[in-house]
């Protein structure tokens, strides 16, 4: 069976209206991925006929998102803070929302020099390659329970040539750095809590449960983590923690309780919602909340 670009994308863009609010770009992404193209290019060679097996790929391909797997596993890439990084079914997909918690480690740290980040629950690693593709005075550390996460990371960290500057530790939360001190802790763990847990065909369902599920009220395990932040930290040292919105007021009493003589305050997303708390102490201090 020949078909024109133009022609799959139309039926991509038809069979993906009834599992999601991004047909189009969904289409688009899928087929550039069989195509070996971007969107532009789509665009501009809509009466290019599509080989047989791209053709193939791309109909299997919306097959899967029509039942709410996401783009990103079925492509096995995904984009976060310009770069882009692999992903599958062990490790989440980057959310837009989290490029601020780089934004801000990468305003703390650009002053400081030969300076120490950890990222713990770093999944497939782009809060730590990121900060270490923004920066090349820092070393990070990043750890995460999961060895297949970890394996992820590292794949991600050598083809963005950093793996020098980046060492990802399988192990509970601070456990693999004991005896270390940091500049900068960003942390992005499990939050959603566990009675409001994704359910197919919803994409999110697709993701590990194990990177999701944050306990009753999602901070299950940061109270086990802020109490031990303390001893990990340098003297003038930035801490963010990423949570769901309603879950933000209570982190940030947390925060407020193990750390009564810092600076903590609340920060925003894109769409103006409560995102992710720093804490600051000595004299460290980042923007504008």
């Amino acid at each position: 069976m020949s078909v024109t670009i133009g022609e799959a994308l139309r039926f991509g863009i038809e069979k993906l209206r009834v599992s999601g609010d991004s047909p189009r770009a969904d289409a688009y992404r899928l087929l550039e991925n069989f195509v070996d193209c971007n969107s532009a290019w789509l665009i501009a060679n809509q009466h290019e006929a599509l080989s047989e097996s791209a053709r193939r790929c791309f109909v299997a391909a919306v097959e899967r998102r029509r039942s709410g797997e996401p783009v990103a596993y079925i492509t096995g890439r995904s984009g976060f803070f310009g770069a882009s990084y692999d992903v599958n079914a062990d490790v989440l997909v980057p959310r837009p929302e989290t490029e601020h918690l780089v934004e801000a480690a990468l305003e703390f740290l650009r002053p400081r020099s030969n300076v120490g980040v950890l990222d713990i629950g770093t999944g497939s690693g782009v809060i730590a390659c990121a900060i270490a593709l923004g920066l090349s005075n820092v070393r990070v550390d990043a750890v995460d329970v999961s060895g297949a996460a970890i394996a992820t990371a590292k794949k991600n960290a050598g083809r963005l040539g950093i793996a020098g500057r980046c060492r990802f530790l399988i192990g509970d939360l601070l456990a693999p750095v004991k005896g270390k001190r940091y500049s900068c802790i960003v942390a992005n763990l499990p939050y959603i809590p566990t009675p409001q847990l994704p359910r197919r065909p919803n994409s999110a369902a697709f993701e590990p449960k194990a990177a999701l599920d944050g306990g009753p009220d999602g901070l299950k395990l940061y109270r086990r983590l802020l109490p031990q932040l303390r001893d990990f930290l340098e003297a003038d040292s930035l801490v963010l923690l990423e949570a769901a919105p309603p879950a933000l007021d209570r982190l940030f009493a947390l925060a407020r309780e193990q750390f009564p003589q810092a600076r903590c305050s609340v920060h925003r997303d894109y769409a103006n919602i409560d995102r992710f708390i720093t804490i600051a102490t000595g004299s460290a201090a980042i923007g504008a909340e």
